[in-house]
């Protein structure tokens, strides 16, 4: 903070108005405000995805044909990609400022809206039996370009604004500031605004308390100082304990033609950091956020029904032989069926091929060991394969378990670890899956002491923490190679 020169006084109330000169450190500023980045986003945004479309369209029939072709159709569909990903990307908040400045969350948001948005268009142009329209190398090139040049694009875009808000280079408002006094974070207050392009003409204090008569005196104030004058906001900084007496002194400055915000202070002010909906005329404020919002579920759900479908048909001749080696090995049922707990706890049977002797689905579970006499010939290869797993795909398209995810337990052996691990529980925040972070590193199959349950669920709570469509996509590559290795596979 800069120094201030007192104004003067007002009252024997020590009302006091401070004023803040303008800067003289900096000499220039951007020609546009800080509320029009967002603008500047979207346009960038549909811009880059214009060019990257025609460009691989081009690049890629010059390569295989020798000529580019087909340049005007692909033009269109790269525009109506770009505009079709601005308006997604609009209406999900995803160009508020502080999702701009923060890279990681904008990487993990652009990814997987983009992979949505071409497994969506894949989907309807199968549907409409548009596709031979496009070139699928070209639009195959285009969705796996996209990503990488969008992300490279919002890295620059970020170090600009962090630099040039740190510089406070954007052209600002110029607004009258009303404070309590004495609260220690009406500095940091000041300089946000400061750095987000506001040009603060006065600052008016009021002492701390309930008194309606000194929030009136600091209105009438800054009312007089903004008549004439280029003020464009004024703004309140104030706790909202002291709602009530300003409520009541709010009439007075409607005689200004101008907006009026403010900026809540103490501790309810956490309040007006979670998101919050209407519901009806009651304003629904979200206390606790589930594990993956809506548009991340649409996604994963999304990306569950194209792999568990596609690998489904692929690998039905795979589904025949095994069923008919199992049948012919040992006498018994095809399909092993098992209790286990999946989202939120629910109760649901997991599919998977018969690998054992026995069937054990009651309140004591044995897990499978190394040289298990209950496994039979047959299911020793189904299981050092993961082949008997596949039949969980069926359970992915009820939309029971995901492609990725934790692993489920047997309901005796869950109630067991629930005992024994703390936070074990948030593996339910969400769905089960066929493969897991924890399985590619290292811990798969049976686990021999305490320890090894509180590794994996280590592992499991820091995938959902973190959880990305890239990640998925990774642990499936890592999936092969565990399965490769056979590690503790029996």
């Amino acid at each position: 903070m800069r120094d201030k020169k007192s104004f003067g006084t007002r009252s024997s109330k020590t009302l006091t108005l401070d004023f803040v000169p303008p800067s003289t450190s900096q000499t220039k500023k951007w020609a546009f405000s800080f509320r029009t980045i967002a603008a500047f986003a979207m346009i960038f945004d549909a811009l880059s995805i214009f060019a990257t479309g025609v460009l691989c369209d081009i690049c890629y029939h010059l390569y295989v044909f020798g000529s580019a072709i087909n340049v005007e159709q692909s033009g269109e569909f790269a525009a109506a990609v770009g505009l079709l990903f601005v308006v997604v990307a609009k209406s999900y908040n995803l160009y508020e400022i502080p999702r701009l400045m923060n890279f990681t969350l904008q990487v993990r948001q652009l990814v997987a809206l983009w992979v949505f948005l071409f497994l969506a268009l894949t989907t309807v142009a199968f549907v409409l039996k548009a596709g031979v329209n496009f070139s699928r190398g070209a639009t195959l090139l285009f969705a796996v370009t996209g990503a990488p040049i969008l992300i490279a694009g919002r890295s620059i875009s970020r170090a600009l604004l962090i630099n040039n808000v740190a510089l406070r280079n954007f052209a600002g408002r110029k607004i009258i500031v009303i404070a309590d006094r004495g609260r220690t974070d009406n500095l940091k207050v000041l300089d946000t605004l400061k750095q987000h392009g506001m040009e603060v003409f006065d600052y008016l204090r009021t002492p701390v308390g309930n008194d309606a008569s000194d929030l009136k005196e600091a209105i009438t104030g800054a009312i007089s100082k903004v008549r004439g004058s280029a003020v464009e906001e004024i703004v309140i900084s104030m706790d909202l304990a002291r709602w009530p007496n300003l409520k009541c002194c709010l009439s007075e400055l409607r005689v200004l033609p101008l907006p009026v915000h403010l900026i809540p202070n103490g501790s309810a002010s956490e309040l007006f950091k979670l998101q919050n909906h209407l519901m009806g005329e009651s304003v629904v404020i979200e206390l606790q956020r589930p594990p993956r919002t809506v548009f991340e579920q649409a996604i994963i759900r999304t990306f569950d029904l194209a792999v568990a479908g596609t690998a489904l048909i692929l690998l039905l001749p795979l589904f025949l032989l095994t069923a008919v080696t199992i049948a012919l090995d040992s006498p018994g049922s095809i399909m092993f069926r098992q209790r286990r707990r999946g989202f939120n706890g629910r109760i649901f049977e997991i599919f998977k091929f018969r690998t054992m002797s026995v069937v054990e689905n009651g309140g004591v579970i044995v897990q499978a060991q190394r040289d298990d006499p209950r496994i039979t010939n047959v299911g020793y290869w189904l299981r050092r394969t993961s082949i008997d797993e596949l039949p969980q795909l069926l359970n992915v398209l009820k939309g029971e378990m995901s492609i990725v995810g934790p692993r489920p337990h047997a309901v005796a052996h869950d109630n067991e670890f629930d005992r024994l691990v703390d936070n074990y529980a948030f593996r339910h925040h969400v769905k089960p899956g066929l493969t897991g972070w924890a399985q590619v590193n290292g811990f798969r199959g049976q686990t021999k002491c305490v320890g090894d349950i509180k590794k994996r669920v280590e592992f499991d709570l820091w995938y959902i923490g973190n959880w990305t469509l890239m990640l998925d996509f990774k642990i499936l590559a890592m999936t092969v190679v565990e399965v490769a290795r056979g590690r503790n596979a029996y």
